[in-house]
């Protein structure tokens, strides 16, 4: 966008930013609103944003929109315009809107589908709007997309390249019975999709009013600055990390076909112009659903640093001072066909926690222990016969957040990498043939701490009636999200299913697909809880004794991993910790 480049008076240039979030928050609460699908309407896995018309670079994004679609749809937007300008796809006229979901065009799993809607001021572009919204299944092999042993992306899913699904503002039916042909439960879909599509109408008309109201000309300047003092707030946040390189890693558990761990090796190193992270070292492509494409790489590491620096306005200036290197020849720059359903839930988790780990020594007052970091993908698709109808379930699920240096970390909050919620249970026994026996706090999983991390969760879900299979593509089983400055590691996730009143416990501990289910069986998940801050032994003994009057550690826990003794009321025992924290080790582990 160009335009004159007279900085505007402050006022006007903070209404105008506070405008076009506007605009972005009320594209996300329509198409929450308005969707069919829980895992958009109630968990608000989606997200609506402002696209510069030449670089597809970020103007805005919603406040409720999952940070990690952040520079996705904005690295989407770039390959849709460029496509354009090869030729490679429909030139965009009004009321067009285009889909697409290939997650190797700026996506992220084939689940999250993109639409994008030119957005017009007379007869030139001015931007696009774009949105992402989980689709609860895209075909493939398994209900709800998450094949835990895919050695393919076809194997995911239907794969779409940008196409226009609406011409001049009219649903084109042949695209659509495509797309209906190739997923499952094809006839709630439409509900998703005239949700997705009204709310980029509602962004537009708002927007239009907007510059109705100050002119083209100001509110290109307006985005213009507001990109350029983003980048220069970032560098300013930088530029209070000490000058020197730091290191950290984190790992997967498996990629789902190959029992081993996976290494995300990060070096984080300051410049005169920002931070340069190289992942150069980490492990190569993998056979299984766990790669990571280039765009979700580079989105993990801006939402990492989104959690750093708060204060940074959303927009594409925010990124300039980083540079993302080391990552060809690596799982996470994923090329075609490998497969990537983990890589939006789970890998791009384990990429901030490496960012985290690697800059809490740097930042200790800012930086947190590392939260679970899984979005416990769950998926059970089955027919239920007292509504004679197909179904496909998706759930994702909460865990604890890391302590920190001023307070203990969040019990059950929503993931890394957005503001998704697990739906609430009412919605889901009422959609789907299922009872939820048990929906607790996961005790004894927070990592200890001066600090301690946050309980993870703990449900129990049975099938009532019908068949049904269950595929799950979570993480952090084998170990537990890592503890920050001499802190524990947080509890592991586990994942056990009973069956005909026996119990099964994946071999790759919280990945696995097409577990047959019959009436009555249950499955159960604990997620992880976030690691702790700090030495336990300097944990205020009366903070872990009241974590022991509510449950969330027992005695032993409280004797072993903090070095407190309880007396048999329950209090403190002042003599009793003396002697255990002058003689034993600390940095306990949850298991």
């Amino acid at each position: 966008m160009t335009g004159n480049s007279a900085p505007l008076d402050p006022v006007t240039l903070s209404v105008i930013q506070a405008g076009l979030q506007q605009v972005c928050d009320e594209m996300d609460l329509s198409f929450s609103r308005a969707a069919f699908s829980p895992v958009i309407a109630e968990a608000n896995d989606r997200s609506d944003g402002i696209y510069d018309a030449t670089d597809g670079a970020l103007i805005a994004q919603g406040a409720g929109g999952l940070p990690v679609f952040v520079g996705t749809m904005q690295y989407s937007t770039r390959v849709l315009i460029d496509m354009i300008a090869r030729g490679e796809a429909a030139q965009p006229q009004p009321g067009d809107i285009y889909i697409v979901n290939d997650p190797y065009l700026g996506g992220t799993h084939l689940m999250d589908v993109r639409f994008a809607m030119p957005f017009y001021r007379g007869d030139s572009l001015f931007c696009w709007l774009s949105n992402t919204g989980h689709w609860p299944d895209t075909g493939g092999a398994v209900p709800g997309g998450f094949s835990a042993s895919a050695t393919a992306v076809e194997q995911e899913g239907l794969r779409l390249p940008p196409v226009r699904l609406f011409k001049q503002g009219e649903l084109d039916p042949e695209i659509y019975a495509i797309i209906c042909s190739n997923i499952r439960v094809a006839e709630q879909r439409i509900g998703d999709v005239k949700a997705q599509a009204a709310a980029l109408l509602v962004g537009a008309d708002r927007l239009a009013a907007l510059m109705d109201r100050y002119g083209n000309d100001t509110v290109t300047r307006a985005i213009a600055e507001l990109r350029t003092r983003a980048a220069q707030q970032m560098r300013s946040c930088i530029a209070h990390i000490p000058d020197r390189s730091y290191a950290a890693s984190a790992w997967i558990d498996s990629d789902g076909v190959v029992n081993e761990p996976l290494e995300i090796r990060l070096a984080v190193t300051r410049t005169d112009d920002g931070l340069v992270f190289d992942f150069a070292g980490s492990s190569p492509p993998c056979a299984g659903p766990m790669n990571s494409v280039r765009a979700t790489t580079l989105s993990s590491v801006y939402l990492a640093m989104r959690h750093i620096f708060p204060e940074v306005p959303m927009s594409a200036g925010a990124f300039e001072p980083l540079t993302v290197t080391g990552i060809d020849g690596t799982f996470l720059d994923a090329r075609y066909p490998r497969p990537v359903s983990g890589c939006a839930a789970e890998v791009s988790q384990r990429i901030a926690e490496a960012v985290f780990a690697a800059l809490v020594p740097a930042l200790p007052g800012r930086v947190t222990a590392a939260p679970a970091g899984t979005s416990g993908n769950f998926a059970l698709g089955g027919h239920d016969p007292a509504r004679g109808r197909d179904y496909v379930m998706y759930q994702i699920s909460g865990g604890g957040y890391g302590g920190n240096a001023h307070h203990d970390g969040l019990a059950n909050g929503c993931s890394t990498i957005g503001i998704s919620k697990a739906p609430p249970i009412e919605i889901m026994e009422q959609q789907f043939p299922v009872l939820y026996r048990h929906y607790a706090l996961h005790e004894g999983s927070g990592g200890a701490g001066c600090h301690r991390g946050g309980l993870g969760l703990d449900y129990e879900v049975e099938l009532r009636r019908g068949q049904a299979k269950a595929s799950f593509v979570m993480d952090h089983g084998r170990t537990g999200p890592q503890g920050a400055l001499g802190g524990g590691d947080g509890g592991v996730n586990r994942v056990t299913v009973w069956r005909s009143g026996a119990p099964y416990t994946p071999d790759h501990l919280s990945k696995e697909q097409d577990i047959a289910l019959q009436p009555g069986d249950r499955v159960r998940v604990r997620t992880p809880g976030g690691g702790g801050y700090g030495d336990p032994f300097t944990r205020d003994p009366a903070a872990v004794a009241e974590d022991v009057r509510l449950g969330r550690y027992d005695r032993a826990q409280a004797r072993d991993l903090f070095g407190v003794a309880l007396t048999d009321a329950g209090a403190a025992d002042e003599a009793g910790t003396a002697a255990l924290r002058n003689g034993q080790q600390t940095g306990g582990k949850v298991q």
